[in-house]
């Protein structure tokens, strides 16, 4: 649904360039959440804004719903036309909510529907059924001033939904709330994504936020995404930042006379009491150093980091034995181990 191919943008200022996104390659399927994630300066805002060309870029394409809209951007009146009827298809909300302090909550989601030359009538339909859908149906002649943040960031994602866009765009939509209120508009985003088929690109650098809703997600530093998947491949993914970070342990990892493991459990590996197993099967002491765990995707979803006793060498067969139990290891401080351990037929 969306896909951006070698998306680059620089900026000048003050007689220097800034390069905000370093050619970014995105793939968003159509129906799934995906998420964005990075510190603040990663290039986030600037990557939502060229999807909608907001921001022109300076290099590379944009393609929404088999469409090029860079090869639409300053093309004559025809082609701006085109481009204007493309960015109607693409909804957007906005973390401040941008909402009219002087237009009722109605007349503000009827404010694209004004813009695409709707009639009266039908712009009052539109808006009075979107303002049920998001929840609001009884706020309709009140004023943004009379609203809480929640209502308000409820009122921009009706205004979004106006024009029927296939895809919606989130920029930081819920890092203004309190965590109540962005819990309740993650599960709206997600209820509208399931019951209108949206495609959602949101942008975060809350990590709850990929947790709670995202199909997929990508990580960016320093205007390039540095890692990238659906979620459960990212927790499968050996040393994934992401799926650190999604899932922080925490527990000291330094010692030579020491192994220390990080273990990520999901499906049906996560009920089941592998670590004990370990213990008994080997005979070893273990040391739980941290662990979280939470659902992600409907699925449990737990990581652990543990210690074994001695080197990495003395522990081979033992650190086998988990990954042919399914899991995903990981061994801290081990930068070069990549790719699962094989462990020879028929060893115990």
């Amino acid at each position: 649904m969306i896909t951006t191919s070698g998306l680059t943008k620089v900026y000048s200022s003050r007689g220097r360039e800034i390069t905000a996104l370093d050619g970014v390659d995105l793939h968003v399927r159509e129906g799934e959440v995906y998420g964005v994630i990075g510190q603040s300066g990663a290039g986030k805002s600037s990557l939502i804004r060229c999807v909608n060309l907001l921001e022109r870029p300076t290099a590379g394409t944009v393609t929404v719903a088999g469409q090029d809209l860079t090869a639409l951007a300053g093309r004559g009146p025809r082609a701006g036309r085109e481009l204007r009827r493309a960015r109607s298809r693409i909804g957007m909300v906005f973390q401040h909510f941008n909402l009219l302090s002087s237009r009722t909550v109605q007349d503000n989601v009827e404010l694209p529907l004004e813009i695409l030359g709707k009639s009266g009538k039908e712009r009052s339909r539109k808006a009075l059924e979107l303002l049920d859908l998001v929840g609001l149906a009884d706020k309709s002649r009140a004023y943004p001033a009379q609203l809480s943040g929640g209502q308000k960031q409820r009122v921009g994602i009706a205004r979004a939904l106006a024009g029927d866009p296939k895809v919606l765009l989130s920029d930081e939509a819920t890092s203004a709330l309190d965590p109540e209120t962005t819990r309740s508009i993650l599960q709206l985003l997600r209820d509208l994504n399931r019951q209108l088929g949206l495609t959602v690109l949101l942008i975060t650098h809350e990590m709850d936020v990929v947790k709670s809703i995202c199909d997929s997600a990508a990580l960016m530093e320093k205007g390039r995404v540095v890692e990238s998947g659906t979620v459960s491949e990212l927790l499968a993914t050996p040393g994934s930042e992401l799926a650190a970070a999604l899932f922080p342990v925490g527990g000291d990892a330094s010692g030579e006379d020491r192994t220390v493991v990080d273990v990520t459990f999901h499906g049906e590996s996560a009920t089941r009491p592998v670590v004990s197993q370990l213990a008994r099967t080997y005979n070893i002491d273990i040391s739980i150093l941290g662990a979280a765990i939470d659902t992600v995707g409907g699925l449990q979803v737990g990581r652990m980091r543990i210690e074994l006793p001695g080197r990495y060498e003395d522990n081979v067969v033992p650190i086998g034995f988990l990954r042919e139990q399914g899991l995903q290891i990981d061994i801290v401080g081990r930068p070069t181990d990549r790719q699962p351990l094989l462990v020879k037929e028929g060893t115990k």
